[in-house]
């Protein structure tokens, strides 16, 4: 059969084959309505689940908190000294560098105690200059005064040698001469009874008389010489000791008086550098006066004013160090079981609406409730378990554009990478 006959046969039955019921073709119309509705319904709830769970597998490597914050270190700007402000370069909110004047402080009271303690100092080393050459001087007169006294002791043993031979010479003397005084007296007793029995001349008797006499006051002398050169002999012995202990108690003085001298010199040079320690501490006190950044950032709660009277300790303002920031993020203590220092982090900060990177620096030591100012007593019995949140700093990865617009306090949502 040629494909003509049979497109007429076809168009043939379809002329001859009765129609169906309008009813009928409604009902096959729903039913294919309902089976496709059904279908994309599926189609788009396995879809949903699909990404649910492929949500959930990469969700689960991460660790997310809203509840964070930047950070910062604040510096507390105080005075050292008391004094009157005289006065004030910065204000609020300025940038400041380290080293740029803040508050000057009246230098004029502590411009006197430091040229007081200038004045103090220059006496203090006068005196030290004025001790300094008593030690050796002391010690050439302790020299020279043994010197001196062992020669004066040399001497008065000399003078006393001298004097016991002169003594022992007077002695010689009056024993020659008591011998010839015996022998005179011996010769006159003769002569007497010669002259008695005219036996001699009385020249011969008066000769032999005077002779006697002469003798008799010869021992007379010596014998005074002699006592004499006793005393001389005792004298001089007086004079040794005397020499003697001079020496001795030279020679014991010496060292004390050496003592003195540097004990002297010493306390002096102990004045000396108290002194230059109070010349130090004026200084410093002056140099208080002119109160600089320490650190670089921004000035915040001033409260210095020109003409206040302040006192040593109390806070003029804050500087705020912008330039070493970082996120404080308080995860809850079911999130920290994979959280460990350098893994990767994401930081949103709602602010600017920019993303920046991090990782994490450190784990918090403790929970916040602990470090609180009254943390909880659980022991009392009134106990509601509460999860609790533990600081965990993270640390911004250097040269990111917008930092120099983050400011501590922002609110930040930070996002931890903890797998792979």
């Amino acid at each position: 059969m040629s494909a003509y006959d049979r497109q007429a046969a076809i168009e043939e039955n379809a002329v001859k084959a009765p129609a169906l019921p309008p009813e009928k073709k409604t009902t096959t119309a729903n039913t294919k309505g309902r089976r496709r509705a059904f279908t994309i319904f599926f189609l788009v709830l396995a879809a949903i689940a699909a990404a649910a769970f492929f949500y959930w597998l990469h969700a689960r490597n991460f660790e997310d908190t809203d509840d964070a914050q930047v950070d910062a270190h604040l510096n507390p700007i105080s005075a050292r000294v008391d004094g009157t402000i005289a006065h004030v370069y910065v204000d609020d909110n300025q940038t400041v560098m380290v080293g740029n004047p803040l508050v000057d402080l009246d230098p004029s009271d502590f411009q006197v105690a430091f040229d007081q303690a200038l004045s103090q100092l220059s006496q203090a080393r006068s005196m030290v200059i004025a001790q300094r050459p008593n030690v050796p001087i002391t010690q050439v007169e302790n020299t020279t005064n043994i010197s001196s006294a062992e020669a004066d002791v040399a001497n008065a043993r000399a003078a006393l040698g001298a004097a016991e031979r002169d003594r022992e010479t007077a002695q010689a003397k009056l024993t020659e001469s008591e011998a010839n005084n015996a022998r005179a007296q011996a010769d006159l007793a003769r002569y007497k009874l010669l002259i008695a029995k005219e036996e001699i001349s009385q020249q011969e008797y008066d000769q032999i008389a005077a002779t006697a006499k002469a003798q008799q006051a010869t021992v007379l002398g010596n014998q005074a010489a002699l006592g004499s050169s006793a005393q001389i002999v005792d004298q001089r012995r007086a004079q040794l000791a005397q020499a003697e202990s001079k020496l001795a108690q030279y020679r014991s003085t010496a060292p004390e008086q050496i003592a003195i001298r540097r004990a002297t010199l010493a306390s002096e040079q102990a004045s000396a550098q108290t002194a230059e320690a109070q010349v130090e501490q004026a200084r410093l006190k002056l140099s208080y006066c002119k109160i600089t950044a320490p650190v670089a950032g921004i000035v915040m709660k001033r409260s210095a004013e020109v003409g206040a009277h302040i006192a040593a300790g109390q806070q003029l303002l804050q500087i705020a160090q912008i330039g070493d920031v970082w996120v404080t993020a308080n995860f809850k203590e079911t999130q920290l079981r994979n959280i460990r220092p350098g893994q990767p982090a994401t930081i949103h900060v709602d602010a600017l609406k920019l993303d920046f990177d991090g990782y994490i620096e450190n784990v918090g030591g403790s929970t916040g409730a602990v470090a609180s100012v009254l943390p909880p007593e659980n022991a009392t019995g009134n106990f509601v378990k509460i999860v609790q949140r533990i600081p965990v700093r993270i640390r911004f990865k250097p040269n990111h554009a917008g930092m120099d617009r983050l400011r501590p306090g922002m609110s930040v949502e930070p996002k931890v990478r903890i797998g792979n």
